[in-house]
């Protein structure tokens, strides 16, 4: 009996995905891969939340292929030398896997395909981690889109996306396995154990995933488009860790939504559902500017701002990192950040503007940042948004829009519920104080306990001086703009 290898990548689940079912529709016996090998990953091997999210991720997918009498074979090194071994080993005639779209895999893949085929064994790759394959997606001049919004009305013109594959039951699985390496092995738990905050707040594996969706719809749906920008509430979905391993697939997700619609009697496209489906859109977009263009993950977009006057700022971005910069709606979010690997989608906007702009950090220091302490890092997205924050990308905040901290929190998290939540040394402020403690009366402070720079840090940076020194540093570059 024939073998096919399926190649898992950022694909973990076993519902809607298309190489392991096309390896089944074949009808010999299936063999499940997973390669780990970040050296191929070029300047962005995955981050440390990112490793450690994928070990508990791989944990669950091969705990269903063993509840399916198969199992996951994990090897490491060098991803052609490791398939041709698994090839020669096992017999298998095929090989299957499901696209990435990061420069440096798109170029892996590409040697590999051809390679493979020269060696008279057929390789097909599919669409299973986006809703559009961005090599197919362009404007009415067949060039790539660079505004959203265009973007998705073109996107929304060709139909729903198709539905999503149903779960493979059953794998044929080969008399003899081929040889594998223990998880533990990958080593992508760290060695001292940081990740707790990470355990506390999420399941993992695509059983996990599910129930997050569900318990989106059910709960938080309804109130999506007003609740998202709060981050003190639970407004959002978080499935984008789901999404950036394939725990779930976009078509999923849109076809819950879509079925969530019917099960309660709309006849039309609700206000929620299009809201919501529209941040499917915002990542479709992210993958798609990163494939047409490549160098976005090192350098901007625009071209005037290769020339912008970064500073080198070693303590503002420490402070930053840390949660330390008298700003409490900034330290919330980066302490949220490095204790569960997530931010709020609001305070994303609201911590990288402060670090550009307030700080005149080079955006690709905190892209780096967050690359290794988000479990969503995602090369597409995290380009687009920090390029969105520094001015420079598709789509882009103007760089003369510069976030006012205080008036944020004041809007988004006015009753101080998120920034009493992660920074609780400032609990006993009344919510004007809280956001603000800086402006607070002497006594309001002394009698909640608040020494500023010591047990809560000054602002390391005035807003209004800031303000006009980014402004100044948009100055010298505003001719090429």
């Amino acid at each position: 009996m024939t073998a096919a290898i399926v190649w898992f990548r950022q694909d973990l689940r076993l519902a809607d995905n298309p190489a392991l079912r096309a390896a089944c529709d074949r009808g010999g016996v299936v063999i499940p891969v997973f390669i780990w090998a970040p050296d191929e990953e070029g300047d962005w091997p995955p981050g440390g939340a990112g490793r450690y999210w994928l070990h508990q991720s791989l944990a669950s997918l091969s705990a269903e292929l063993e509840r399916l009498g198969s199992r996951l074979i994990i090897r490491r090194g060098d991803s052609l030398a490791e398939l041709g071994k698994l090839i020669k080993s096992s017999a298998a005639e095929a090989v299957f896997w499901n696209r990435r779209y990061e420069p440096a895999v798109v170029e892996r893949d590409a040697g590999i395909k051809a390679q493979l085929r020269d060696q008279g064994v057929t390789v097909e790759s599919f669409n299973g981690n986006l809703l559009l394959e961005p090599s197919q997606t362009f404007n009415k001049q067949g060039r790539p889109f660079r505004v959203f919004t265009p973007f998705w009305r073109h996107c929304r013109k060709l139909g729903e996306p198709v539905a999503p594959l149903p779960a493979v039951r059953k794998l044929r699985a080969p008399d003899k396995w081929p040889r594998s390496l223990k998880l533990d092995a990958l080593e992508l738990e760290p060695r001292i154990d940081w990740a707790g905050g990470i355990r506390a707040h999420w399941t993992f594996g695509s059983k996990g995933a599910r129930e997050s969706l569900r318990e989106f719809l059910a709960d938080d749906f309804q109130g999506y488009p007003k609740q998202r920008d709060y981050p003190g509430v639970h407004g959002v979905s978080r499935l984008s860790p789901r999404l950036h391993f394939g725990e779930l697939s976009p078509r999923q997700v849109w076809h819950a939504v879509r079925e969530h619609e019917i099960e309660r009697g709309y006849v039309s496209e609700t206000r929620h559902a299009e809201a919501y489906l529209r941040q499917l859109g915002w990542r479709e977009f992210g993958h798609h500017l990163l494939y047409h263009f490549p160098h976005t993950a090192q350098a901007p977009l625009n071209d005037a701002y290769r020339d912008f006057p970064w500073r080198w700022n070693t303590a503002g971005l420490r402070a930053w990192q840390r949660g330390e910069t008298g700003y409490p709606l900034v330290d919330a979010g980066m302490r949220e950040l490095w204790h569960s690997g997530y931010l709020h989608n609001r305070v994303r906007m609201v911590v990288a503007s402060f670090l550009v702009k307030h700080l005149l950090v080079h955006w690709l220091a905190g892209a780096r940042w967050f690359w290794d302490t988000l479990v969503d890092a995602d090369l597409a997205n995290n380009t687009l948004g920090w390029q969105w924050a520094a001015g420079c990308g598709a789509d882009a905040a103007p760089y003369f829009r510069i976030f006012n901290p205080v008036r944020q929190a004041e809007r988004f998290d006015p009753n101080g519920d998120y920034v009493r939540y992660w920074v609780p040394e400032l609990n006993a402020l009344s919510n004007k104080a809280l956001l603000a403690p800086w402006q607070a009366d002497a006594d309001e402070l002394k009698s909640a306990g608040v020494v500023l720079g010591k047990t809560y840090p000054q602002p390391i940076v005035d807003h209004k001086q800031a303000r006009q020194a980014a402004l100044a540093a948009l100055d010298t570059i505003k001719k090429k703009t």
